[in-house]
């Protein structure tokens, strides 16, 4: 297992490099740009603008932008003469907390750790600007997988036992209505219905991942997840409702060719109760093609993170991803990207890891 999962860890680096390759392409020759972002005045003249591209480094050919993120800008010559910078503001972004102006070259590339300065949040350390939205877009994306893979499971189960009953025709056409539904409708829907102060039935908050608190109190934070269950309740139901039709139609289907084995047979045979041998026999084995979707879903719920995060206000990295995509970040963007291509390849991982916990039968050596 260890050789396996060394060797699949080798082959995953130029997986992310392709992805950095091609994100990096699709980023830079998408209409717009930093500087158009940045420079609201649309007279801005034509030095000013060229010097605000050389500042940030995108009015170089694009196998050099690109090379400058990956290994850092020491091994070029970088222009710092300031001489004939105007207008300083339209560089707001460009500058410290203290209005000073940010040094335009001295990185040492993604490779060595440095994923650059951002361009919308004053020229704010990329790296510890997403990092520190991780552990909300973990708490919101683990609470969606688990609630999505123990319904969808337990659901896939009953709606076998019972097959062609009321439970399995229910399960089977909402399976498909929320499948269908698209996440940010279901999720504008459920705000209207819960949360909105106009609803009888308004008991949720509207968005925010922790309940309002004094801006002057320095050191409040945000509270032990069991005390903002209802701030995570909607989210994290509009991001498992996939993964519930998901599953729930796919255990189905492995639950009733589980039915026929013979081993199956054989426990009924034995005297075992019904419980024991759908749950305990069956369901084990009706989990190996299941584990297989573990990758996909790790991917599916952080692109779905994107718009539900965005949505709800949640602070994480896809609301994150989503304000850089509208300025033109590009240093955001693909550290967010980066980020996503690791988890996805993670996901995989465990999926195979899952092979062998499910089946022992499965070796990999």
């Amino acid at each position: 297992m260890i050789k396996y999962l060394l060797r699949r860890l080798i082959q995953a680096i130029p997986i992310v490099f392709g992805v950095t390759v091609i994100s990096y392409g699709l980023m830079a020759i998408t209409p717009g740009g930093p500087v158009g972002a940045l420079a609201f005045n649309s007279n801005l003249r034509a030095a000013d603008r060229e010097r605000l591209e050389q500042r940030l480094g995108v009015n170089d050919p694009l196998p050099v932008q690109y090379l400058r993120w990956l290994l850092g800008d020491d091994w070029m010559r970088w222009d710092t003469n300031d001489d004939g910078l105007a207008d300083q503001a339209f560089l707001i972004s460009l500058t410290d907390s203290e209005g000073n102006p940010l040094p335009p070259g001295d990185r040492e590339g993604v490779l060595r750790g440095d994923f650059g300065t951002s361009f919308s949040q004053s020229g704010r350390a990329v790296l510890p600007y997403v990092t520190e939205r991780i552990p909300a877009s973990l708490e919101l994306s683990i609470s969606a997988l688990i609630v999505g893979l123990v319904t969808g499971i337990v659901i896939g189960i009953l709606a076998a036992v019972n097959q062609n009953g009321w439970f399995d025709q229910i399960t089977r056409v909402l399976a498909v209505v929320f499948d269908a539904v698209p996440g940010f409708f279901l999720a504008l829907l459920l705000l209207l219905i819960f949360a909105s102060p106009r609803s009888p039935l308004s008991i949720l908050p509207m968005a925010d991942r922790c309940p309002p608190y004094d801006p002057m109190d320095f050191e409040a934070t945000c509270p032990p997840i069991h005390e903002r269950l209802d701030h995570l309740l909607l989210p994290t139901l509009v991001l498992a409702t996939g993964g519930i039709s998901t599953y729930s139609r796919y255990m189905r289907t492995t639950m009733l060719d589980v039915v026929s084995q013979d081993y199956m047979r054989t426990a009924r045979s034995k005297g075992l109760s019904n419980r024991v041998v759908w749950f305990k026999h069956g369901a084990r084995n009706a989990l190996i093609p299941v584990a297989t979707f573990l990758g996909p879903a790790i991917a599916g719920i952080w692109g779905g993170a994107v718009i539900i995060e965005t949505i709800f206000n949640w602070p994480g990295v896809g609301l994150v991803a989503t304000r850089a995509l509208g300025a033109r970040d590009y240093p955001v963007v693909m550290a967010v990207t980066l980020f996503g291509a690791v988890s996805t390849i993670i996901g995989y991982l465990l999926s195979d890891i899952l092979y062998a916990v499910i089946d022992p039968r499965i070796r990999f050596d």
